[in-house]
């Protein structure tokens, strides 16, 4: 059965994320650089052009750092990846025994229209973001082939930000309803959520028309300048575009896994009944097969155009209401 998009739980919003709010934001400065984006879905290698100098593109000024996956890999990043605030809301939020803290990210936005209403990546017991491309996951999820073995996952998102526009929208009454919305100002704030279920977004940011990052590589880099407040896009060392820091909106994500007892828990971390990809793709050709459509099995599933354009249209992404 698909997931069911119409009944997230709901978020709990929390007024003061960090009880020291001022180390959070020095950290923001120091845990870069933050890259863009779209290296999720793009690499040198395919925007290369003729004669092997990277292809120029236009960047949408959203950029991102990784601090903890697993692991923390920004020093100071501790204190956000297992903030208690964050972990008693995900127990209340799904009921769960046991929260696992595992990701924290840190995107650092410019000037910018709406960004897409979106749900954020899912994870099942032996595939997860670290061993298969991102579109196939969403593509498992939005199938429901896999609900029995896909993880909860509370998701904390935290802000500052004191300039124009920039609210969260987020459809807490499911994608048909009118979406909710978390007004400025955004300064220390959070809300925990099903971000799996629960469809969300950034309102436009800043005043409209903004400027956009022309003329680069994927090389590119949002970075704080040392000598001033300013936060620079630089690419190959040369400037594109500069910003004033509260221009540049800083959201915090923390992701925990979540339990609803130490058995399941077990059952994750030992894996017992992991998923292997193969069995994936046997059960997508079935479930296409009963819905007539054949497609051959594909040497590489997990990039084969034919096979993931049919999961595409076989399993469309919903489209929320907008007003």
């Amino acid at each position: 059965m698909p997931p069911d998009f119409e009944k997230p739980r709901p978020p709990v919003l929390v007024d003061r994320a960090y009880a020291d709010p001022d180390a959070v934001r020095a950290l923001v400065r120091r845990g870069g650089p933050y890259w863009p984006t779209i290296r999720y879905v793009a690499n040198a290698a395919e925007l290369s052009a003729y004669g092997g100098e990277p292809k120029k593109l236009s960047v949408v000024p959203w950029f991102r750092s990784d601090w903890a996956y697993g692991d923390v890999r920004v020093e100071g990043a501790e204190a956000i990846l297992h903030n208690p605030t964050f972990i008693e809301a995900a127990h209340a939020l799904f009921d769960a025994k046991v929260v696992r803290p595992q990701i924290v990210y840190v995107n650092a936005m410019g000037p910018m229209g709406a960004g897409p209403a979106h749900i954020d990546v899912p994870a099942f017991r032996g595939l997860d973001r670290t061993t298969v491309p991102v579109t196939f996951l969403h593509l498992m999820h939005r199938s429901g082939l896999f609900e029995s073995h896909r993880i909860d996952i509370a998701t904390a998102v935290s802000w500052f930000y004191a300039g124009l526009r920039g609210e969260f929208e987020y459809w807490a009454d499911g994608v048909q309803a009118k979406p909710s919305r978390i007004e400025g100002p955004l300064d220390n704030r959070a809300v925990v959520g099903d971000n799996e279920i629960m469809f969300h977004r950034v309102a436009p940011i800043g005043a409209a028309d903004p400027p956009v990052i022309e003329d680069a590589t994927l090389g590119v880099e949002l970075v704080p300048e040392e000598t001033s407040s300013d936060w620079v896009a630089i690419d190959q060392g040369r400037e594109l575009l500069r910003y004033a820091d509260r221009d540049v909106r800083i959201s915090i994500s923390w992701k925990a896994e979540v339990f609803a007892d130490a058995e399941a828990a077990h059952v994750r971390e030992s894996h017992l009944d992991d998923l292997a990809l193969d069995d994936v793709v046997e059960a997508l050709l079935a479930d296409l097969a009963e819905r007539g459509r054949e497609v051959p099995r594909p040497e590489d599933p997990l990039r084969d155009e034919t096979f993931i354009a049919t999961l595409n249209e076989t399993h469309p992404v919903p489209r929320p209401a907008l007003s």
